[in-house]
C-alpha cells in the first residue's frame, strides 16, 4: 500500500479524501466509494497503487481520441475500481473489483516500469485508460512525470468527477482529457451512474482546457431511452460549443447491450446520426460517430473546403493533407494536435 493524496485528517481517526467529488469521509478500517482507498489508523492509503489490472497498445483513436496524434500508438494502462456505478459499465470486472479485493494474481508495474515498457513498444505515449483514472491518482501522477520526462504525451480517459485540486495537481502533466459526458440531467447520472453533483464534470472539462491546455474530447454513449432525448443532446451540444469551442471533438457512439442490459437494444443508427444533426446546428464542426461499423461520420472532413483529412475504417487510419494541425488543403484550424504539439 502507499499513503494517498489530497487527504485531509479528521477527529476520531476519520479522514477525508479529496481527490474526486464524492470527497469521502472514511472512517478507520474502511474504504471510500471507490473502495480504492483505505484508512487505517487515520491514515489514507491507496490499495491499487502500481497494480495494473490491464496493459496493453492501442491505436489512440480506440480511447477515442480523433485530433490527438492521429494514427499513432499509446501504452495503455487500467487498474482495479472504479467511483462511478454505471449500469452499462463494460469494463465490469475490473471496475468492481474492489467489492471482492484485488486479485491476490496482481502484478505490481512501477512508475519506471511501465514507462520503459511504453518505450520498448514504440508508443507515443500513455493512457490511463480501461477504468477511472483518479482511484489510482497517485501512480499516474508519479507516472505522468516520468512520461513527460521522457518525451511521451499523456492522456487521461476519464468519467471527469476529478476535484479541482487533483486535477490542478497532475495538469501539468497532462496533455489529453478524454471525458465522458453521459448525459445531461441529474434524473439520469442519479439512476445510471449512482453520482450526484454531475455538473463538477463539465467544471473539470473546462479547466482541464482552459487552465491546463489540455486537449479535449467528449464522447457520449447513447443509450435508447435513457439520454437519446433530444433535450439531453442539445444540451451537450451547446455545452461543448459554449465551454470548448466549435472545433472540440463530440464523439457519440452506440450502445451495444449485455447481459442485464439486454432488454434495452442497441443504439439506431437514425438515433445517432440525428445527434450528429443536433451537434452541427450547435455549431460544432466535428461530430462523429463511434461503435458503427463503416459509418460515414468516421472521417475528418474540414469544415473550410470540404476535403477528407483523415480517413478511418475501425482503427485503420490515413493522413492526408495535414500541417501542424491546419488542413493542408485550405489552411484552416482543424483543432489537430499532431506530433509537432501544434493545437
Amino acid at each position: 500500500m502507499r499513503e494517498a493524496l489530497l487527504y485531509e485528517k479528521l477527529a476520531q481517526e476519520r479522514v477525508k479524501c479529496n481527490i474526486c467529488n464524492w470527497r469521502c469521509r472514511v472512517n478507520p478500517g474502511k474504504t471510500g466509494a471507490c473502495r480504492m482507498y483505505l484508512n487505517q489508523q487515520g491514515r489514507l492509503y491507496s490499495l491499487n497503487y502500481a497494480l495494473p489490472s490491464s496493459i496493453g497498445v492501442d491505436p489512440v483513436e480506440k480511447k477515442p481520441l480523433n485530433h490527438f496524434f492521429p494514427g499513432s500508438k499509446v501504452f495503455s494502462m487500467g487498474s482495479w475500481g472504479c467511483n462511478f456505478s454505471c449500469r452499462d459499465c463494460q469494463n465490469w470486472q475490473i471496475s468492481t473489483a474492489g467489492s471482492q479485493g484485488i486479485p491476490d494474481t496482481a502484478h505490481e508495474m512501477g512508475p519506471e516500469d511501465a514507462v520503459g515498457m511504453a518505450e520498448r513498444c514504440g508508443a507515443q505515449g500513455i493512457a490511463w485508460t480501461y477504468n477511472e483514472p483518479t482511484v489510482w491518482f497517485g501512480y499516474t501522477l508519479d507516472t505522468a512525470r516520468l512520461a513527460k520526462e521522457k518525451g511521451l504525451y499523456t492522456v487521461y480517459v476519464t468519467n471527469g468527477f476529478i476535484t479541482p485540486e487533483a486535477l490542478d495537481l497532475i495538469g501539468p502533466y497532462l496533455d489529453a482529457w478524454r471525458v465522458d459526458i453521459k448525459g445531461f440531467t441529474d434524473e439520469f447520472y442519479q439512476k445510471w451512474c449512482g453520482i450526484i453533483n454531475w455538473q463538477n464534470i463539465l467544471l473539470s472539462a473546462e479547466r482541464a482546457a482552459k487552465q491546463w491546455g489540455m486537449h479535449v474530447e467528449v464522447v457520449t454513449n447513447i443509450v435508447p431511452g435513457m439520454n437519446d432525448d433530444d433535450a439531453q443532446l442539445k444540451g451537450i451540444a451547446a455545452w461543448i460549443q459554449a465551454a470548448l469551442g466549435s472545433l472540440a471533438p463530440w464523439h457519440v457512439t452506440r450502445f451495444h447491450p449485455y447481459e442485464s442490459m439486454r432488454q434495452i437494444g442497441q443504439t439506431p443508427l437514425e438515433k445517432l446520426e440525428r445527434a450528429v444533426d443536433i451537434g452541427r446546428e450547435a455549431g460544432l464542426k466535428f461530430v462523429y460517430i463511434g461503435n458503427v461499423a463503416g459509418s460515414r461520420y468516421e472521417d475528418t472532413i474540414c469544415y473550410n473546403c470540404g476535403r477528407t483529412v483523415i480517413s478511418r475504417q475501425g482503427y485503420s487510419v490515413e493522413t492526408g493533407e495535414l500541417k501542424d494541425g491546419h488542413c493542408g488543403y485550405c489552411g484552416a484550424d482543424l483543432n489537430i494536435r499532431t506530433k509537432k504539439g501544434s493545437v
